[in-house]
């Protein structure tokens, strides 16, 4: 929420304070407030406003605490509850330890570039790690070509490349058009008349659907957006504080319970990574996602695609 709409937010409770009286006063018998013993109270008020206006950010400051703690809390619920969804649904792919005993679950588009620009670095950290089970969640918000990607990867499953094709499309120096999808799964082994066929499967639907759904309750709008333990975590972060919140999920599944009950909750608006946020894609910022990687216009994107 914005600064302007938590302001309008703390003059309208302020005003809603005005308002709430005539005020009910006595312990044993209550009263209400004569229409000028009302007004008088709310002459007091607005010169008290008038002489301290500080106390209108301290209750927008107030408001907006509220705001995170109620967010955080349905959050904290969803993951409870639809845990099954996020990390042991069998129609979402797997990298890494399918044993693994730490579970990141990752949303993302194929024409996002900031998840392309940590894909490479985030497959070798799970390699590396080797107890990290990596869950991919298609969520393609950036259009049609990020939608046809997305069915084209998981359609990709049927021929056991679902791994090799998502590499491809991830690491392509150019944006991804319908053809350059095609090309690229040819280049890496499928056949691309039976992943057209497999693309129209309606359970394709009924995945990318959950997925949105997923997003949605967790308060998702941006990719990539990863779920680490208990965290919901924006953004194109460093790999070295990937690391971090990896080792400290790990150490929470260690924790007897009533420990990890006192464990704080870090979602993403409390989470700050680094000098500056990290970087992401939003749905509602169409100007980033369309972000190109290379200047060529999409005819000589798909002359030029290197593979």
């Amino acid at each position: 929420m914005g600064g302007r709409s938590l302001v309008r937010l703390g003059l309208l409770a302020l005003v809603g304070i005005l308002v709430a009286l005539p005020v009910r006063v006595g312990a044993e018998e209550a009263k209400e407030l004569s229409p000028e013993q009302a007004d008088s109270v709310r002459e007091i008020i607005r010169d008290y406003l008038l002489e301290n206006p500080e106390i209108i950010f301290e209750a927008i400051d107030a408001l907006r605490e509220k705001q995170r703690l109620a967010q955080e809390e349905l959050v904290r619920q969803t993951l409870a509850a639809r845990h099954d969804e996020l990390y042991n649904d069998a129609d979402a792919p797997v990298a890494g330890n399918p044993e693994g005993d730490v579970t990141v679950v990752e949303f993302f588009d194929y024409k996002c570039p900031y998840c392309k620009r940590i894909a490479k670095a985030l497959l070798d950290t799970v390699e590396e790690d080797g107890g990290i089970r990596l869950v991919f969640k298609e969520f393609p918000i950036l259009g049609p070509v990020s939608v046809y990607a997305a069915r084209a990867a998981l359609a990709a499953r049927n021929q056991d490349k679902y791994l090799d094709f998502h590499t491809a499309m991830m690491q392509a120096r150019v944006e991804l058009t319908e053809s350059v999808v095609m090309r690229l799964a040819a280049a890496v082994g499928l056949d691309p008349e039976k992943l057209e066929r497999d693309m129209a499967a309606p359970e394709l639907d009924a995945i990318l659907a959950r997925n949105y759904g997923l997003a949605q309750d967790l308060l998702i709008d941006g990719t990539p957006t990863f779920i680490i333990g208990d965290r919901v975590v924006p953004g194109a972060i460093e790999m070295a504080t990937f690391k971090i919140l990896v080792a400290t999920a790990r150490d929470a599944e260690t924790d007897i319970p009533q420990q990890r009950e006192k464990r704080p909750y870090t979602a993403r608006w409390g989470l700050s990574v680094g000098p500056q946020a990290p970087l992401s894609t939003r749905r509602d910022r169409p100007d980033q996602g369309e972000a190109r990687l290379v200047k060529e216009t999409p005819g000589e994107a798909e002359d030029s695609a290197q593979f």
